[in-house]
Formats: C-alpha cells, sequence, structure tokens
C-alpha cells in the first residue's frame, strides 16, 4: 500500500530546496569528524553505518520534491535508505522533519514517527524510540528542540516537547514536557538537574565553515496536542 502524506508533511517536503539539502548533509557530515569535502562524504557512504542513512532519508526528501527527481531519483534512494534501515536497524521516515546536524550515535532499535519535528544537532543513540500516542491528553507525537540528547533505550511517546539542550539518560520514559536544559532519568523520566547536554552533543560549529542555514521557508511547527 503506498505511504499516504498529510497536507502538512507535504507542504514540508516541498519546502527543501537543493541549497537546503546541500547544507543538511554537509552539517550531518560535520557531526562525524568535521570534515565536509566530498571525498569525505564518499568514504562515510562507502563505509560508514548510520550517516549512510542519514544522507539518504536527506536525499528522499529533496527528490520527492518535484516531478523530475520523484521520477528519476526518488525511488532508488527510497530502495536505498530502505536496504540501509533493515542492515542497521533503523527506521526514520523521510517525512520527518528534522533540522541541520542530526547524528545517530550508534544504530540498531531506532524508531522515529514520521510526524514527530527534531531540531537541529540532535543525538539519537541506539535503542530510541519517538513515538505516537493514539489517545489521552498527549495524543500526538513528540517534538525536539535543539541540542537534545537522547540516550541508548530511551523512549519519548506522545505529544511531549523536549526543549533546548535537554540530556535524557538511557532507558528513560518520557510521557512529560521537558524543559530547556533539563537532564532527566528513570520511568517515568524525572528531572534531576539542569546541566544540559552540554558534553553529550559535540562537533555542532560547522555555521563556521558553512555559514547560516539557508531558510526558505518556516521550519514545521510543533505537534499540537489533540
Amino acid at each position: 500500500m503506498a505511504h499516504s502524506v498529510a497536507p502538512a508533511e507535504q507542504e514540508v517536503l516541498l519546502a527543501t530546496t537543493f541549497a537546503e539539502y546541500r547544507y543538511l548533509v554537509r552539517s550531518d557530515l560535520y557531526r562525524l569528524n568535521r570534515d565536509v569535502s566530498f571525498a569525505n562524504l564518499l568514504k562515510q557512504l562507502v563505509l560508514g553505518e548510520a550517516f549512510t542513512y542519514i544522507f539518504w532519508y536527506r536525499t528522499c526528501r529533496y527528490a520527492r520534491q518535484n516531478r523530475l527527481t520523484r521520477l528519476l531519483v526518488f525511488p532508488f534512494a527510497l530502495w536505498l535508505m530502505r536496504h540501509h534501515g533493515f542492515r542497521l536497524g533503523i527506521n526514520i521516515p523521510y517525512q520527518t522533519d528534522i533540522g541541520p546536524g542530526f547524528y545517530i550515535s550508534h544504530f540498531t532499535g531506532v524508531f522515529v514517527n514520521s510526524r514527530c519535528t527534531i531540531g537541529k544537532n540532535c543525538n539519537l543513540s541506539q535503542g530510541v524510540t519517538l513515538g505516537l500516542a493514539n489517545r489521552g491528553p498527549r495524543k500526538g507525537v513528540p517534538t525536539l528542540g535543539d541540542n537534545v540528547y537522547l540516550g541508548p533505550g530511551a523512549k519519548v511517546v506522545g505529544a511531549v516537547h523536549i526543549g533546548d539542550n535537554v540530556a535524557v539518560g538511557a532507558n528513560a520514559v518520557v510521557t512529560r514536557d521537558l524543559p530547556a536544559n533539563a537532564v532527566a532519568v528513570g520511568i517515568p523520566a524525572r528531572v534531576i538537574s539542569h546541566e544540559g547536554s552540554t558534553g553529550y552533543v559535540a562537533r555542532t560549529a560547522y555555521e563556521s565553515v558553512l555559514g547560516p542555514y539557508p531558510h526558505t521557508r518556516p521550519r514545521a511547527k510543533a505537534a499540537t496536542r489533540a
């Protein structure tokens, strides 16, 4: 069955210009080793792991935007994204809105709902889930701010807003909003400090090399609770 795209998601996909696509790929590449060269890109595509999935995810989003690339590039990019997803255990649909500097530190068991919104410089670890709540006061999907770190096995479920610079500990289950700079652990997750994600989110100075992100349209708004 074909995967239908909601009108809001379709608009987000159309917002990706080639300049944005190039910037997003290079910012993701910078997060690996601060090297945005074409040679490093080829190296990571051949020998890399999670970055390979992220690259084809970005390519799918870009290729979906017009008829020519949708016909010539998108089927190939989607096949490669799914191939590497099965190989690495990553499921992040191309409809998901993710800012620059995205980084998956260790793969296997990474699942993100297609309606989620993720800010810039987000770190996901192995076993992370960003999932949908189908009912209740927090029906919906998570929204992550900038510079967020999610530790191994962390789960964020429902219309939960994670503020900027938040660190979520290993195996924590987040079902409520977390303020900026919070450090949260446990089941359910509770805030234990406000030291934030400093030291966990690294190599984020790509703007010194790439310049500012070339926005052409506003980013998707945070998911609202039903």
